[in-house]
C-alpha cells in the first residue's frame, strides 16, 4: 500500500512561512494499491491532489469522511472530478440520528455557505451512509466504528490482507478516564488500531493545551503515543497538527515527548510525504 499526506492541519488552514515543513492544509490522506485510489477525508488538501491529477490513473474514485466537521469536508466542492460527466465517485460517510448523510452534506454544498450544491455535480455519484461495520473495495478491506468526538465520527481501518492503515485524525480516547490507557475494552478506537502497521492519530495538543481543552475531541500527544503502545501498532504518525503550532514547535513538542523509549516508530506526520507500508 502506498500513503500519501496531502492535508496534515488540524481545525482550519494554516499555510504560510511558519508551516512550510509539515504543511498548513487540513485532513486528507490517500491510500492506494493496484488501481484503487481511498481518499481519507476531504479538508484543503484534497485540492491539492485533484490539482496535480494524482487520481487520473484509477478508476472509480472513492472518498471516506470520518466526519462532518468543517476542516474535514472544505475541500470537497473544490475536487474538481465532480464536475466531470465520465467520473464515477463513491462518498462514503456518517448519517447522524436526524438527518440523512446526504442531508448533512447538503447544509455545506448550498448558499449561503457555498454557491454549488451537490445536485449540480456532473458525475455519477454514489452516497454511502457508514455506521459500525466492514465492507470490501477491491482489494482493500475497511472496517469502521464510532469514536471518541463531538459528533458522529468514524475511524477507519484499511487492510489489504497483508498489511493495516488506522486512521483516527479527531479522537480523545482519553476523555473522562482518570488514568489514560485503560484496559483495550474501554478504550475508544482500540479495535480499529490494534496491531496496524500504521496509525495516523490525533495528537493536537501540549499536554498543558489539553488540560484547558477537555472535551473538545482531541488528544495530546502523550495520550497518543499511550494509544498507540497499548494498540501495539508498529508506527505512528503525529496527526491534525494544531493551528497555532509553528513547524518549530512542533519539532519542540516532538523532541519533548519522543524520545527513543518507545517500541514503535514516532514521526509528525508531514504534507507530501510518501510511504508505503
Amino acid at each position: 500500500m502506498k500513503v500519501v499526506f496531502w492535508g496534515t492541519r488540524g481545525s482550519i488552514a494554516t499555510v504560510g512561512a511558519q508551516t512550510q515543513v509539515y504543511g498548513g492544509n487540513t485532513p486528507c490522506v490517500s491510500i492506494e494499491k493496484d488501481q484503487t485510489l481511498l481518499i481519507l477525508d476531504a479538508g484543503s488538501g484534497i485540492r491539492r491532489l485533484a490539482d496535480q491529477g494524482y487520481y487520473k490513473d484509477f478508476g472509480d474514485i472513492h472518498i471516506l469522511l470520518t466526519h462532518l466537521h468543517m476542516d474535514h469536508i472544505q475541500g470537497l466542492g473544490f475536487f474538481n472530478m465532480f464536475f466531470d460527466p465520465q467520473a464515477e465517485i463513491h462518498l462514503w460517510g456518517p448519517p447522524s440520528t436526524s438527518a440523512t448523510l446526504k442531508m448533512r452534506l447538503h447544509r455545506y454544498l448550498s448558499p449561503p455557505l457555498f454557491p454549488v450544491r451537490i445536485r449540480d455535480f456532473n458525475c455519477t455519484l454514489h452516497i454511502h451512509e457508514v455506521t459500525q461495520e466492514t465492507f470490501y473495495i477491491e482489494p482493500f478491506y475497511v472496517a469502521t466504528n464510532f469514536i471518541l468526538h463531538p459528533g458522529p465520527t468514524l475511524g477507519f481501518r484499511v487492510s489489504d490482507g497483508d498489511k493495516v492503515v488506522a486512521y483516527l485524525p479527531d479522537h480523545e480516547p482519553a476523555l473522562g478516564a482518570r488514568h489514560f490507557p485503560q484496559s483495550p475494552d474501554w478504550t475508544s478506537g482500540f479495535a480499529l488500531a490494534q496491531n496496524a502497521d500504521m496509525l495516523i492519530h490525533d495528537a493536537q495538543y501540549s499536554d498543558e493545551e489539553y488540560t484547558e481543552r477537555q472535551g473538545w475531541g482531541h488528544s495530546s500527544i502523550n495520550h497518543a503515543l499511550a494509544f498507540a503502545e497499548l494498540a501495539r501498532v508498529k508506527r505512528l504518525e503525529l496527526f491534525h497538527h494544531d493551528p497555532s503550532h509553528s513547524d518549530e514547535d512542533l519539532e519542540r513538542l516532538y523532541s519533548q515527548h519522543v524520545n527513543g523509549q518507545w517500541d514503535f516508530k514516532v514521526f509528525l506526520a508531514k504534507e507530501d510525504a510518501t510511504l508505503e507500508i
